[in-house]
């Protein structure tokens, strides 16, 4: 009996340590696992501010990338706009000229038929515009039967002759250049004179009589004398008129009925 009771014993003590020690176990991993959750806050609150830096960083990087993204293809568009923009204007322009150009052409092949000789229509190339030399270039010559002091008129009126032709090309000396002469008359009175050039933008009626009655605003024309102008064509009208106190002749000033700074296209009249 004593025997089975010993073993008794020992049974229950090797249950009871086995329990305890098991108990044990679960509390240890109890502790490590609330040390470790512990452990993992701390991190957590550490690195928290970090990893928000970090985020709000790449964020920023990538939100930059796409609003430069957004910037080239907004300047590509705007570059493409403006060429469309030029093109057009550029069309416009050419459409705007062409226009211009046809109208001037058919007044002057209008003024053309009206005049009963031939006559040969030629576009300004080239200017030799100084203080004392008022003389254009045209783009016809001797090949298109152009020679020297032929008339050059537009439809507004005379401009010039011819000085120097050549195969292609030809000089037409303005009537406002300083060698320039015309023989002229008033369209009202038909009282003559000259116009002579002063190197300006306008001309002096030169040898008109003291007693002509002359006004500002009368027309004068070319009278038809010196074989180079045809008579009627008309030069200008008078701008300033004053009586000399000394002398035969009034000093009267004609501004020329073509604008002359702006020629583009003329008629010269052949003979």
């Amino acid at each position: 009996m004593p025997i089975k009771g010993f073993k008794s014993k020992k049974n229950i003590i090797l249950v009871s340590t086995i329990l305890l020690f098991s108990l044990a176990l679960m509390t240890l991993n109890v502790k490590q696992e609330k040390g470790i959750h512990f452990l993992d806050s701390i991190v957590g609150v550490i690195l928290s501010p970090f990893q928000k830096i970090f985020t709000h960083t790449i964020q920023s990087v990538s939100d930059g990338i796409n609003h430069y993204s957004f910037l080239v293809d907004g300047a590509r568009e705007n570059d493409q706009l403006k060429l469309e923009e030029q093109r057009l204007k550029s069309e416009k322009n050419k459409l705007i000229e062409h226009l211009a150009s046809t109208k001037r052409l058919s007044k002057l092949m209008a003024y053309e038929k009206d005049w009963e000789k031939k006559a040969v229509v030629a576009l300004v190339i080239g200017r030799d515009a100084t203080q004392w030399s008022k003389v254009v270039v045209i783009n016809k010559g001797t090949q298109n039967g152009i020679r020297n002091h032929l008339a050059v008129v537009t439809d507004s009126g005379v401009i010039g002759q011819v000085i120097h032709a050549g195969p292609n090309t030809s000089k037409v000396l303005l009537i406002v250049d300083g060698r320039s002469a015309v023989d002229a008359l008033f369209q009202e009175s038909r009282i003559s004179g000259v116009v002579v050039g002063v190197g300006e933008d306008e001309c002096k009626l030169k040898f008109v009589p003291n007693t002509a009655d002359v006004k500002v605003g009368d027309h004068v024309l070319s009278s038809g004398l010196g074989g180079i102008f045809p008579k009627g064509l008309i030069i200008g009208k008078v701008s300033q008129v004053s009586m000399k106190k000394q002398g035969l002749f009034q000093d009267i000033t004609l501004v020329p009925s073509s604008n002359l700074s702006r020629l583009e296209e003329v008629l010269v009249l052949l003979s």
